[in-house]
């Protein structure tokens, strides 16, 4: 998650333009938890978005994350007033030394388990979370334009080139493939964990819900705004590090890597202005499993 921790990424972007999570995602989740509801920890929490929308489901949840740009922009967006109940606390999720042996009812990891290592995670998962608790760890991967097959297909190609000026070279590995193949590949061990269910979808290009699964993730944003969510992903921060003579149109640049993918994307798609609002899905994967 070094990325993240950096002083230069901008945490406050991450949280403007980073898509929320809709109730019927966490309803999933709920609906397959059982027991008490009394303490939450949230791995890799971010802005804070997933702690303060499960704050009403549990008496306490404790948010955690090792940047502590992250923190202080969760902290901020917390009130204290509102969200009584939630606390952060700058920490490895593979390192909890302030939370008790079997006290946790559930754990839950949304669009950071591609981070952790899990050598070290899978114990400290089997030491906090009581037994019958719940894990629930979900991601994200690339949006999709549902009614644009062009522009999709020209996003891909940009995200994964491997030419040093598009954003291939500068994901981080294996993190990107795991969330690619919708957290896939990480396995709960058998013997600390059991009825393990997944919920994936994948977007289609038929417009909308024209995809196969359960879909969680969708919004309608401005051009603009899908520029900006594209600059919060870590392989554009690599890219920029790699090119800081450059920078974006909008700030008075000769044009970015974003400028340049959109170029492309308005050309083959005749978009108007970056006024114009298109419709988007996430391809999204969900993991529970339960404490045996």
């Amino acid at each position: 998650m070094a990325t993240f921790a950096k002083s230069t990424f901008s945490h406050a972007s991450y949280a403007a333009f980073r898509p929320s999570y809709p109730r019927s995602l966490y309803t999933t989740i709920l609906s397959y938890h059982h027991g008490p509801r009394n303490l939450l920890v949230d791995l890799g929490c971010g802005h804070g978005v997933v702690a303060r929308s499960l704050s009403n489901d549990f008496d306490h949840v404790i948010g955690t994350d090792p940047s502590a740009g992250m923190i202080a922009q969760a902290k901020s967006s917390t009130s204290s007033t509102d969200f009584a109940n939630v606390e952060f606390r700058e920490a490895l999720a593979e390192d909890l030394p302030f939370i008790a042996d079997g006290s946790v009812d559930m754990v839950v990891a949304g669009q950071a388990a591609h981070w952790f290592d899990y050598p070290r995670l899978w114990p400290e998962m089997r030491r906090i979370v009581r037994r019958g608790g719940t894990l629930a760890f979900w991601g994200y991967k690339d949006h999709v334009f549902v009614d644009y097959p062009a522009a999709t297909r020209i996003l891909m190609e940009w995200a994964y080139g491997m030419d040093k000026e598009r954003l291939g070279p500068y994901w981080s590995q294996p993190g990107r493939s795991i969330v690619e193949g919708k957290l896939r590949a990480i396995m709960p061990p058998a013997e600390d964990w059991e009825d393990e269910t997944r919920v994936d979808y994948e977007p289609g290009t038929r417009g909308k819900e024209s995809g196969e699964g359960t879909l969680f993730m969708s919004r309608r944003l401005r051009v603009g705004e899908c520029k900006e969510y594209v600059r919060t992903w870590s392989a554009y921060h690599g890219w920029q590090e790699a090119h800081p003579e450059v920078g974006k149109r909008a700030e008075g640049g000769k044009g970015d890597v974003v400028d340049a993918m959109f170029d492309e994307i308005v050309q083959a798609e005749g978009w108007e202005s970056e006024e114009m609002e298109v419709d988007i899905e996430w391809g999204s994967g969900l993991l529970l499993a339960r404490r045996r």
